[in-house]
C-alpha cells in the first residue's frame, strides 16, 4: 500500500500529492496518464510525495506521520492503510481506490454523498459476481460444487457472499464457504477445498488475495481445481481466469478526482464511483483446456 501527497498552487507552484503507494506499481503509471490527459504536467502543476509501506501494517502510522510532515495538499491511497489515514485525524482530502464497499467499511456515509473528507472509486461490483460463477460452468466439465474463499474482514464481504451463493444456487451448484484471514490459515482452507470435493474456486478479490495468487495457481494445477477472481493480475499469475473491473482504468479515472479537488471541489460532495470498464482475462484460451 502507499500514500501519495502533493501541493498545487494557483500561482503556478506544483501541488503536493501525498501518495501511499509503491512507486514501482503499474497503477501509478495509470494515475500519471490520467493526470496528463487532464492537462496536469508533473513537476509543473503537481509533484508526488511517495511513501511505501511494503505491506507492513506495523509501519503504517509512522508512514502516515512522515507523509503529513511534508504538508501535502491531498492524499491518494489504496488498501487497508486507508483506515490508518482516517484514524490519523487528518482533515486533508483523501482520495482512494478501494476494493471493498466503502459504506459497509464505514469510510463514507453513502456513495452519492460521502459526507467527510474521503471519496474515490470502489472496485466492488456485485453484479459481476454471478458472471464469475457462470464462467466456471463453461470450462469445468460437470461442475457441481464450488468453493467461495474470502477474507471475512473485507468490507462488503457478507454481501458478496450472499450474491455468490445465490448465483451458484441459480445454476444448480452446491457451494462451500471457506473464509480465511491470515497466512497460516490458507493451507488449511485449501485442504478443506479438497476434502469437501469442490471442483473449482471463486476467490473474492482484494489486495490480500491478489498477493496469494501464485499459491492458488500452484494448488489449482497440482489438484486440477481451477480458480477465478475479479482482477486481471489473478489470471496473469497463473490462475484460470478473472472477470471484473479494469484496475488500471480505475486509477486513470481517479486522476479526475485529484483534478477536481485541486480546483476546489470538496470530497464530501464528490460521489464515490463504481467501475465502468470491465475485462475478462483467461489462461484457458492459451492452454486450450484446464488441467
Amino acid at each position: 500500500m502507499g500514500l501519495l501527497g502533493r501541493r498545487d498552487f494557483i500561482g503556478g507552484a506544483a501541488a503536493c500529492l501525498g501518495l501511499l503507494s509503491d512507486p514501482r506499481a503499474p497503477f501509478l503509471t495509470a494515475l500519471r496518464l490520467g493526470l496528463a490527459e487532464l492537462g496536469r504536467i508533473e513537476d509543473r502543476d503537481f509533484r508526488f510525495e511517495m511513501h511505501w509501506g511494503e505491506n507492513s501494517p506495523e509501519r503504517f502510522d509512522a508512514l502516515i506521520a512522515d507523509l503529513l510532515r511534508t504538508k501535502p495538499d491531498l492524499i491518494v491511497t489504496q488498501g487497508p492503510i486507508l483506515y490508518n489515514v482516517r484514524g490519523s485525524g487528518t482533515q486533508l482530502p483523501v482520495l482512494f481506490a478501494f476494493s471493498g464497499d466503502p459504506v459497509a467499511g464505514g469510510l463514507v456515509e453513502s456513495l452519492r454523498r460521502p459526507g467527510g473528507n474521503l471519496t474515490g472509486i470502489s472496485m466492488m461490483a456485485l453484479e459481476l459476481v454471478g458472471k464469475r460463477v457462470e464462467a466456471l460452468t463453461g470450462v469445468v466439465p460437470d461442475l457441481r460444487k464450488v468453493a467461495f474463499i474470502s477474507n471475512p474482514g473485507h468490507a462488503g464481504e457478507s454481501a458478496e457472499l450472499a450474491v455468490s451463493q445465490a448465483a451458484a444456487a441459480k445454476l444448480g451448484l452446491e457451494s462451500r464457504y471457506l473464509p480465511f484471514s491470515v497466512d497460516g490459515e490458507l493451507d488449511a482452507t485449501l485442504a478443506q477445498t479438497l476434502s469437501s470435493r469442490c471442483q473449482a474456486i471463486v476467490v473474492f478479490p482484494d489486495a490480500s488475495m491478489m498477493r496469494r495468487s501464485e499459491r492458488f495457481a500452484e494448488f489449482g494445477v497440482r489438484n486440477g481445481i481451477p480458480a477465478v477472481s475479479g482482477w486481471a493480475e489473478f489470471a496473469r499469475r497463473g490462475n484460470l481466469m478473472s472477470y471484473g473491473p479494469n484496475v488500471q482504468q480505475v486509477y486513470r479515472r481517479l486522476a479526475s478526482f485529484i483534478d477536481r479537488v485541486l480546483r476546489g471541489a470538496k470530497p464530501a460532495e464528490l460521489p464515490v464511483e463504481l467501475p465502468t470498464l470491465i475485462e475478462h482475462v483467461s489462461t484457458f484460451a492459451r492452454r486450450g483446456r484446464w488441467a
